[in-house]
């Protein structure tokens, strides 16, 4: 039953969200015309550098707990990683748009730029010795930054919102992938490209890296939900 984790953790993952999908409230299921594309485009992304940091040994995947399908050095759960836990963020966030109709981070949007986007610069240059947190910090700076410069704060109240919500499943389920509740962990971290300061077993960059995962996937989103007319509820 070991070889049966990463999946399990990923169907614990997309399980409620899909489910709610049809929920006459959220309706998130109607707004999947405008997810999947980006989902799609960020996925592309994401497991090319995958693939990348996995052939480097900046860190790889323990056999036992995966079904042991691989492909590109990836094994199949690595691959649905990209899809399920963008599908479940962006649920939360939805869920957070219609629950909360007011954007209360807003006002500290700009403030989250400017603080996050020189620090994340700054500490990808400190460490250019270790390849997950100076790629990391890279990309998530200048994807944040991108992002403010074509939105500006018209999303990042929300986003901030629904990125600190869902830290919580993010904690979970990535605690059990670093080995939180297993002799060894399913993802193996190569502690000489990472700073080696973990929350729990989760290294403190993939704070970062899942950050940059959901802000390219609700960037994508909501270019393309703007091209229609958005509902009242929305905001």
């Amino acid at each position: 039953m070991e070889k049966y984790l990463y999946l399990g953790i990923l169907l614990f993952a997309i399980s409620y969200p899909l489910a709610q999908s049809f929920e006459h409230r959220i309706r998130y299921a109607t707004q999947w015309k405008h997810l999947f594309p980006g989902m799609g485009l960020t996925a592309a992304f994401f497991i090319v550098w995958d693939i990348w940091f996995t052939q480097l040994g900046v860190w790889e995947f323990n056999p036992t707990y995966v079904l042991g399908f691989f492909w590109m050095g990836l094994p199949l759960e690595e691959w649905l990683f990209f899809l399920i836990v963008p599908f479940s963020s962006v649920f939360i966030y939805e869920v957070l748009i219609y629950f909360f109709p007011k954007d209360h981070f807003r006002p500290v949007g700009k403030a989250f730029v400017w603080i996050l986007v020189p620090f994340l610069l700054v500490m990808s240059v400190l460490h250019l010795d270790k390849w997950y947190t100076s790629v990391n910090f890279l990309v998530g700076a200048l994807t944040l930054a991108i992002h403010y410069l074509i939105f500006k704060e018209k999303y990042l109240g929300r986003f901030i919102f629904a990125y600190l919500v869902h830290l919580i499943p993010l904690m979970l389920c990535n605690g059990v992938l670093t080995g939180g509740l297993t002799e060894e962990p399913v993802v193996i971290y190569n502690n000489a490209e990472n700073l080696g300061i973990r929350i729990w077993t989760v290294p403190i960059e993939d704070l970062i890296y899942s950050m940059t995962l959901f802000l390219l996937n609700i960037s994508f989103f909501e270019y393309l939900r703007s091209k229609q007319t958005i509902s009242p509820n929305r905001g």
